[in-house]
């Protein structure tokens, strides 16, 4: 479903990325492993536009999509959610939600979506004139992830999904990860809970200094000495 090649990508003149490639099959959740500084999020930012790799190739559904702006990438069904979540505090849940749907072909069917959404998520539907800094942790992370499902994506970014969040809740929104998936989402998610994220993951790939150190799938991994001694203190 998503196919990476060779990406190496700069900021200013340092290069953060060196040479990165991995694939992602349709209705996997696939976690990007590493510690901070590793060039996670800068990955997924070349991903989606909003820096541009200075070589290498995206490939999404079979389409190059490595030169389109942001907005055209959405449109093909790539949904990102960065760090934190980005809502807008002052605005209800219901705003927030419609926000996700700004494309011309989503907007004209946010009511639909906005239904779709709340099947999900029903405790969205209970708050949904709440504004946004009112709602517990773990609501700001279903209207973060309801958001990004408003635009109809066949696929979802997740940056730190454990971000800020007390045990309790990483356990519940990772749990969400998987009824994402099962309502047909491809899920492609970084996070330095290396643990957790591979409890749930297919596969996972470790991002050290820019380079992907090692893949496999989760069970590989976590009998990895590499990772049991650098991410998981064992």
């Amino acid at each position: 479903m998503l196919e990476v090649k060779n990406l190496n990508t700069y900021y200013n003149n340092v290069q953060i990325l060196w040479d990165v490639s991995l694939q992602i099959g349709e209705g996997e959740i696939v976690a990007l492993l590493g510690a901070n500084g590793a060039g996670k999020t800068t990955l997924l930012n070349s991903l989606t536009g909003l820096v541009r790799p200075a070589a290498g190739s995206v490939a999404f559904l079979g389409q190059e999509i490595t030169n389109l702006p942001t907005n055209e990438i959405v449109e093909l069904g790539i949904a990102y959610l960065p760090e934190g979540g980005r809502l807008f505090p002052d605005m209800t849940v219901q705003e927030n939600l419609e926000l996700g749907s700004y494309l011309k072909n989503s907007w004209k069917i946010r009511n639909k979506r906005l239904e779709e959404v709340y099947s999900i998520f029903p405790r969205l539907k209970e708050r949904r004139k709440q504004l946004a800094k009112t709602l517990s942790g773990g609501e700001r992370q279903m209207l973060a992830m309801g958001r990004c499902l408003m635009s109809g994506p066949k696929m979802c970014f997740f940056d730190e999904l454990s971000y800020g969040l007390a045990p309790k809740l990483v356990k519940e929104s990772f749990a969400m990860l998987k009824t994402l998936r099962d309502h047909g989402i491809t899920i492609f998610m970084i996070e330095q809970n290396v643990n957790q994220s591979l409890e749930i993951a297919d596969r996972a790939y470790v991002l050290e200094n820019g380079r992907i150190a090692l893949e496999g799938t989760s069970e590989e991994l976590l009998k990895s000495d590499h990772v049991r001694k650098a991410y998981l203190g064992l």
